[in-house]
């Protein structure tokens, strides 16, 4: 059950930073993609991350039916990076539902 309500989760978020205007038709450079630091913060923006890293990541890991992570906390950093912007609240609590999701659920 988890994966079902992950993948409508990602398809939500999709949509939720297109809405935003926060897609990218342009993916980072190979070197920000290798970057080490927490959500790639040294070399994209977290929309950036969130596009290009975590959706293809949890969307594979789905696709092939594995487990998903658990204990995840990605809001904080939506919370951090879109605190002083009242148009981002959509994305930032679609992010604490992912957490919560993945925090709770038994895989």
């Amino acid at each position: 059950m988890p994966h079902l309500q992950s993948q409508s989760l990602l398809i939500k978020l999709q949509q939720q930073l297109q809405a935003a205007d926060l897609w990218s038709d342009t993916p980072p450079s190979p070197k920000a993609m290798a970057s080490n630091a927490p959500f790639a913060c040294d070399s994209m923006p977290f929309e950036h991350w969130l596009q290009f890293i975590f959706i293809p990541k949890m969307t594979q890991l789905i696709e092939h039916k594995q487990p998903l992570p658990t204990n995840m906390a990605i809001a904080p950093m939506g919370h951090h990076v879109w605190q002083s912007m009242p148009d981002k609240k959509p994305l930032i609590m679609l992010l604490d539902e992912f957490d919560h999701l993945l925090s709770t659920s038994q895989q």
